[in-house]
């Protein structure tokens, strides 16, 4: 791990994840960008030439005055910290940024949301969830244990969770961390018995792994929803992260299907890391 983003926007959660980056860069000697997205008001963009000039460098001149207050912090003394002032509309354009710095991970603080509220309105959190094409840790509160020693990896054990699979081995295995499969089984239509998930796991190692040594790291659990099997499950094992592939949908297919990658990072107490399929 050598670089990790961290979207910044003078909140509380932003700090959030700015100390949990700052824990990880100490332990792995990374570096820590520090990305601010200065969203230009309708005002400014259609203003004429030169005024439109002289506004945008007096918002980007006080963003940065702010920017270099919020990053003069003791907690980030001897890290490498590289501010980085973006002039984007929206969150989800932070992937752009990830790919040319070659990040390896992406850190978001959440309060998480519920009900009408999150489904009309989403999050800048759930939006970077949706694109982003590299790792996004989503952490809840100031206080995050970096020592990633038991992490609940969710898992449907299909063919297009093989990529996600075998990113999150890779980046656990550099944090010696030990990881745990859980399959949730749900009731009525989507229930499956014991032989049909074996079966389904047995061949999504043979193709990802070539070796079913992995098997006695899998279990299997039965709830009512798939977010509650996770985040019940979690709990059980005293883990210290929850990870998963998320689809990223979006628009109606967002609306209608949701995204249980979104959901879990909106609820759950335990910091969750999601890969995208």
């Amino acid at each position: 791990m050598k670089k990790i983003i961290v979207p910044v926007d003078f909140s509380e959660h932003s700090e959030y994840a700015l100390k949990t980056a700052a824990k990880l860069a100490k332990k792995y000697d990374a570096e820590v960008l520090a990305l601010h997205m200065l969203e230009m008001s309708e005002l400014v963009l259609t203003a004429s030439e030169g005024l439109q000039y002289e506004k945008a460098s007096f918002f980007i001149k006080l963003s940065e005055k702010k920017f270099e207050t919020f990053l003069n912090k003791p907690y980030l003394k001897d890290i490498k910290i590289t501010p980085i002032i973006k002039h984007f509309k929206v969150f989800s354009e932070v992937d752009e940024v990830a790919k040319k710095h070659d990040a390896n991970l992406i850190i978001m603080g959440s309060h998480g949301t519920s009900g009408i509220k999150e489904l009309l309105i989403g999050s800048n959190t759930e939006r970077v969830v949706r694109s982003s094409e590299i790792p996004v840790l989503v952490v809840k509160n100031k206080n995050i244990d970096v020592n990633f020693e038991t992490v609940v990896f969710a898992c449907d054990f299909l063919e297009e969770s093989i990529k996600p699979y075998i990113n999150a081995v890779k980046m656990f295995d550099s944090l010696n961390a030990k990881i745990h499969f859980v399959y949730v089984n749900l009731p009525n239509e989507r229930f499956q018995s014991s032989l049909e998930i074996e079966r389904k796991v047995v061949n999504f190692f043979t193709k990802a792994e070539g070796n079913l040594d992995k098997m006695s790291d899998v279990h299997y659990v039965s709830d009512y929803t798939v977010e509650e099997g996770i985040l019940n499950f979690s709990n059980k094992m005293g883990a210290d992260l929850i990870a998963m592939p998320t689809h990223g949908k979006k628009g109606l297919a967002h609306f209608f299907h949701g995204s249980v990658g979104e959901d879990v990072a909106n609820h759950a107490t335990l910091p969750v890391m999601t890969f995208k399929i």
